[in-house]
């Protein structure tokens, strides 16, 4: 069984190191194409584009906003009877795409998120959430499920857009704070509280991530934009507040 990763970047490396650890059966093997010269995690062969295309299961790896092209692009070489995971942090429109570029009938199609990556994961995945979002009907989806489990992760179950309202108001909301953070221009200071510490983690966690993943998650979350309001009408309403408490004095 040949288990491919399409797009070796940041959260691509990870994924195949994390795959090729946690073996998927004794006689699988992890593959990985990448169009940058990215360096090899340990226990994962490069291969060609048509190569990890001919995979028998195949994550997609990519950004957001370059996930449908990829799709118009290399769907027709796709294996017939592949397992087709993406591991977009947005579920909607990437599931859509997939609808739109694959015969459901022909391939197992599966809508992912690792909730995690590889900085809240440096200690173990053991625990670690990661949404399935069932596209076609296929019995190899359970296949999927129960390989996940096996190898300790929090398998949540859902739809593309019950994912997008939650993620909206979570992982949304953090990486648009630990943005707005950065901004501020905050940094370590021997004063710190805790709470600033767990602050300036969310800071670095966030801004390790490339930019571009910043700016498909606002973009592609259909609940993003809501959740901006809702959060802008929340700041106002402190400001508002402390302004009539300033008034007092």
């Amino acid at each position: 069984m040949q288990i491919g990763v399409y797009g070796l970047g940041r959260f691509g490396s990870f994924w195949s190191s994390m795959l090729a650890r946690h073996p998927f059966s004794s006689d699988a093997k992890v593959v990985g194409y990448s169009r940058s010269n990215h360096k090899l995690p340990f226990g994962v062969e490069a291969v060609s584009e048509d190569e990890v295309l001919s995979s028998d299961i195949l994550f997609f790896c990519v950004a957001i906003s370059s996930f449908e092209d990829v799709l118009k692009r290399v769907s027709s070489r796709i294996k017939k009877g592949a397992i087709v995971l993406d591991t977009c942090s947005v579920k909607t429109y990437p599931a859509m795409w997939m609808q739109n570029n694959l015969n459901k009938d022909e391939y197992c199609l599966i809508a992912s998120h690792p909730m995690f990556g590889p900085d809240s994961a440096k200690n173990g995945i053991k625990g670690l959430p990661i949404v399935l979002c069932k596209i076609s009907e296929d019995e190899r989806y359970t296949l999927i499920k129960d390989y996940f489990v096996s190898i300790g992760l929090d398998v949540l179950e859902m739809t593309p857009r019950h994912h997008d309202k939650e993620a909206a108001y979570s992982q949304g909301v953090t990486h648009f704070v630990g943005r707005t953070l950065s901004e501020l221009g905050m940094c370590p200071t021997p004063i710190a509280t805790q709470g600033y510490k767990s602050l300036m983690t969310i800071v670095e966690q966030t801004c390790n991530d490339p930019i571009t993943l910043f700016y498909d998650l606002q973009k592609y979350n259909p609940y993003a934009k809501e959740m901006r309001l809702s959060l802008q009408v929340a700041i106002e309403k402190v400001l508002n507040t402390l302004a009539e408490q300033e008034g007092d004095h």
